[in-house]
């Protein structure tokens, strides 16, 4: 591959991910032109009352989650917990079939005013869509993250549904992820503000 057919491969990636992440929609349950504005202060909300934040998704998302677990539990000063411990995924899911290995976790664990984020390309794996139900029985808020069809089951689940109008996979994953980081980001900057870092 030629350096010229490289960068023009480079440019219509980066116009399809820009394009991706200008046409995002983040939606509650009243609002369809909300912003990263209301992202925040929902984390930043769950974040003063000291309740617990979780985070799932499968595959590529299930990186961003086991990521930003850690981002918001160092950066964001939050108390995160890891829904990934390879023991329980393995216990639940021989037991109870993986469709359940995160709504049987956040069943035993969650309790009122604690955020679910559940982040899933296509908005329709069984696991994430049982997580969420589970989470809002349990009380939780709930945000979802997808692409994929407009239509997907997770897409009005949450209290903050955000969508990115995208097939690709890659292009997905990566709006979330920066959506994510640039809210774990916001909060540490106004913890360093407080602390006059």
């Amino acid at each position: 591959m030629t350096a010229c057919a490289n960068n023009h491969y480079n440019d219509a990636y980066r116009e399809r991910l820009c394009d991706a992440w200008g046409k995002t929609k983040f939606c509650t349950e009243q609002d369809d032109s909300s912003n990263i504005e209301v992202l925040i202060d929902v984390f930043r909300a769950v974040r003063e009352s000291g309740k617990l934040l979780y985070f799932i998704g499968n595959v590529g998302s299930a990186g961003i989650a086991v990521h930003m677990t850690a981002d918001f539990l160092k950066n964001g000063r939050m108390r995160t917990v890891s829904m990934y411990n390879p023991a329980t995924i393995t216990c639940l899911g021989n037991d109870f079939g993986y469709d359940f290995v995160f709504s049987k976790q956040l069943g035993l664990l969650a309790r009122p005013g604690d955020l679910l984020v559940a982040i899933s390309s296509s908005g329709n794996s069984p696991n994430i869509l049982h997580g969420i139900e589970t989470a809002k029985e349990k009380g939780c808020r709930v945000v979802t993250l997808t692409g994929f069809r407009e239509d997907n089951q997770a897409r009005h689940m949450g209290e903050l549904n955000i969508y990115v109008p995208s097939i690709e996979y890659g292009i997905v994953e990566s709006v979330h992820n920066i959506i994510l980081q640039q809210v774990v980001d916001a909060l540490m900057e106004e913890s360093e503000e407080e602390q006059g870092i």
